[in-house]
């Protein structure tokens, strides 16, 4: 039997429409790797915790928002992240105008970017949002 380390973790891919423009919720990134780089809300899936449950853990602890959210695909390539093999299970939701985002925990800032001028991500972020916005474009 091989054994390896293998991390798990969360990626929140959260819309909404500002002005009838549509938006995506980003984090500034407080520690590394990626310090102050902008990435999707989320993080590791803590020991005996079910992903759907850590991925509105993370989205809370990280913009104070809570909101439905559903698995949309897990993302696992190698070399994704810097620290070692690590396999995300990213979600989609849907929030309206009343959420506003407020940093906390790892997150310096937490802000709402119009999904047609995205600052440069972390990680395979980018790939992420671009997979969220083919997968569900008729709802968007």
């Amino acid at each position: 039997m091989r054994v390896s380390n293998i991390f798990l973790t969360v990626d929140i891919v959260l819309f909404k429409r500002i002005q009838s423009r549509l938006s995506v919720l980003l984090i500034q990134r407080k520690n590394e790797p990626y310090k102050l780089c902008w990435a999707l809300p989320g993080g590791y899936v803590d020991d005996n915790e079910n992903p759907d449950d850590a991925a509105v853990r993370e989205l809370f602890e990280e913009t104070n928002i809570q909101a439905s959210l559903q698995q949309l695909r897990v993302f696992g390539k190698p070399n994704r992240d810097p620290r070692g093999h690590v396999v995300s299970v990213a979600y989609i939701g849907f929030v309206d105008n009343s959420d506003d985002a407020l940093a906390a925990d790892d997150a310096l800032e937490a802000c709402w970017f119009d999904i047609i001028d995205l600052p440069e991500l972390a990680f395979d972020h980018d790939e992420i949002i671009k997979f969220a916005l083919q997968k569900h474009s008729t709802v968007l």
